[in-house]
């Protein structure tokens, strides 16, 4: 079993993680997995319940803040794909951690850690940094962690950073940055949709509804897209203001 309390060995963690800690026994906690405890509340479970949280809160903020005209729906897949399972796993063998965490002896003859166990480190040794550290340092950590995840990550699916494009397409071809007005609102205050249209250069492009403006705006700034031949439709996506509002 490894000796979290070597010197060595809380060294070479420490350098893998880029945090030193001030408490070493959230160091051992963090790497003591419930099959290796005498009691499961000296296991890493606890952290691993907080850092969970932590990552999320963290992932949310960078999404929020690099992806200003993505929608929700768009934030919460690129959000879930990269707090899954798989991709903390992912990150956990490239911070080479797996070979400090200490496991019971019927885990330790098993030659490969169920991803689960392994994901569960990173948001355990996260809960650790941010107890230990505060939010700023997990934060941090996470960041680093991530960062090349988040810059290779895309949103795919019909609602994708249309805005975006139709500005940069409008500025490169015309020195102009489109607008966007608001048609019409239908329905309760719980429960409203809208329609909005791209304007660029005196030309109003179709319109188009959403259950939020900036979904309506996203899916108008679609349409502009078609209407200039800068994308093929996709089927399913762009409908007429009449068929959209009557759904709502």
């Amino acid at each position: 079993m490894v000796d979290l309390t070597r010197p060595e060995t809380i060294k070479q963690i420490e350098q893998a993680v880029q945090y030193s800690f001030r408490n070493l026994d959230l160091l051992v906690e963090a790497f003591t997995h419930s099959s290796a405890a005498d009691d499961r509340l000296q296991s890493n479970e606890r952290l691993e319940f907080l850092g969970d949280s932590v990552l999320g809160i963290v992932i949310c903020q960078a999404l929020f803040e690099a992806y200003q005209d993505h929608l929700e729906g768009d934030l919460t897949k690129i959000k879930s794909s990269l707090v899954s399972r798989n991709c903390c796993a992912e990150i956990t063998d490239q911070l080479e951690l797996v070979g400090f965490l200490r496991v019971g002896k019927g885990m330790s003859f098993i030659k490969s850690l169920p991803r689960s166990i392994v994901a569960g480190l990173l948001e355990a040794v996260i809960g650790a940094i941010y107890v230990d550290g505060g939010f700023e340092k997990a934060r941090a950590f996470i960041l680093n962690a991530f960062g090349g995840l988040m810059e290779k990550v895309e949103v795919k699916g019909p609602h994708g950073n249309y805005k975006s494009l139709l500005q940069q397409y409008s500025q490169e071809h015309h020195g102009v940055t489109p607008l966007y007005t608001l048609l019409d609102e239908k329905g309760p205050d719980h429960n409203k949709c809208f329609e909005s249209a791209a304007i660029f250069q005196e030309q109003q492009f179709p319109s188009s509804w959403g259950v939020t403006k900036k979904e309506a705006e996203q899916k108008a700034a679609y349409n502009a897209l078609i209407e200039l031949g800068v994308i093929k439709e996709q089927e399913g996506l762009r409908a007429s203001p009449a068929s959209q509002a009557s759904g709502h």
